[in-house]
């Protein structure tokens, strides 16, 4: 995909033109009128300028569906997590769904601890698409107007909780405390925000408040958390599960009775705008991938899900898990390629009250026909919704 404009000649910029003025001495009287003629051209070629610059900036911000099929893409970049919550990534990387259906496009991945990461990283043309929390993507697409990513897939829903020390047993235990988070405006930061803010705290994202949130690598949290340095954490799995089984925390908060019958997504999938305007038949293998992933998810027993999964972490983070926080982490965790569109609009507005994003319209957020397509081809061929937020 090329994202370079093309450079102009030395000395000249898009939209400019340069005025050399000669050195042939004139008449005063005809000075006059050369001055208004040159004022008059210099006008002329400012507006024209400025119709270039206008011309060039729209079709930056043009949408990228107006990019012609370029056909199947010859690498495809895939961003996620070593998280149980990015458990369909997990899989459909080590078993190779996703590079099978990819075929003859080149399958290349990366890790990131947090979503803010993943997000420049997209943005910036690093990555292509990326497993990551909602909240994230919500921001991306508001800031860039709506051109810069789509949500294409659900993949978990659930698997996030406030942990925190054992001698903490109510919301207003955490005056004065200390609480980390993945990473400032991520899905977790932000649930802790909006949940500190509705039991009366003023928190900020400086830091400062009445709670103080430390945005912190979640492996970095696990060993301040057990030197004492921290009072507790709001973590997706397992790093929830980390602190209570490695780390003697317990659960003050599970995000899942926050919201309406326990539902709320932790991780979706999404791709640059541009890249699937160009490469529509490599989202669609992606997603066929991704859909493989999601089923032998919710198909296989316990035992072999772990091993997979396990040895898939160890790949991506460096380092398995004990069955223990993978069994507690998986009882808390639902894989689903529904994005729970429904819940958006309250995602978003989190997002305000915790001072991450600002108040926008976020219709057309979703693309979900190529998901609609690929599930009509299987045995459930349940269309799942965008709840008036994009296609389906």
């Amino acid at each position: 995909m090329s994202r370079t404009p093309e450079n102009p000649e030395p000395g000249t910029q898009p939209g400019t033109t340069r005025i050399v003025a000669g050195e042939t001495g004139k008449p005063k009287r005809k000075r006059t009128l050369e001055i208004a003629l040159v004022v008059g051209l210099v006008l002329l070629i400012g507006a024209g300028a400025a119709v270039a610059s206008s011309l060039s900036r729209s079709q930056e911000t043009a949408p990228a569906a107006a990019t012609a099929d370029q056909g199947p893409a010859t690498e495809l970049r895939l961003g996620y997590f070593g998280n149980i919550t990015h458990a369909p990534a997990l899989v459909g990387v080590n078993k190779g769904f996703i590079a099978k259906e990819l075929g003859q496009t080149k399958l290349s991945t990366q890790v990131f601890n947090a979503g803010p990461a993943a997000i420049e990283a997209l943005n910036a043309g690093a990555i292509d698409a990326t497993y990551i929390g909602p909240n994230p993507a919500i921001n991306s697409f508001v800031k860039s107007n709506g051109q810069s990513i789509s949500i294409i897939a659900g993949a978990t829903s659930g698997g996030a909780q406030l942990v925190v020390k054992p001698g903490i047993n109510s919301a207003a235990d955490l005056k004065g405390k200390t609480l980390a988070s993945p990473q400032l405006g991520g899905t977790q930061d932000v649930a802790l925000r909006a949940w500190l803010g509705k039991q009366g705290f003023k928190v900020s994202t400086d830091g400062s408040g009445d709670v103080a949130i430390n945005p912190t690598e979640n492996a970095q949290t696990l060993k301040l958390f057990q030197d004492g340095k921290l009072d507790g954490a709001w973590l997706p799995e397992p790093w929830a599960s980390r602190l209570v089984l490695q780390a003697g925390a317990k659960v003050l908060v599970d995000e899942k009775d926050l919201w309406e019958k326990g539902e709320f997504v932790t991780t979706v999938l999404i791709v640059n705008k541009q890249f699937a305007a160009e490469h529509p038949a490599t989202v669609q293998a992606l997603l066929k991938g991704h859909v493989e992933s999601v089923d032998w998810l919710n198909a296989a027993p316990a035992a072999g899900k772990a091993t997979v999964l396990n040895d898939a972490l160890k790949a991506a983070a460096g380092k398995a898990l004990p069955t223990d926080v993978i069994d507690r982490s998986l009882k808390n965790i639902v894989f689903t390629t529904d994005p729970l569109a429904g819940t958006y609009k309250k995602l978003l507005q989190d997002g305000v009250d915790a001072g991450t994003t600002k108040q926008a319209d976020i219709n057309g957020i979703f693309d979900l026909t190529a998901l609609n397509s690929v599930l009509a081809e299987t045995a459930a061929g349940k269309k799942i919704s965008a709840e008036g937020l994009g296609k389906e």
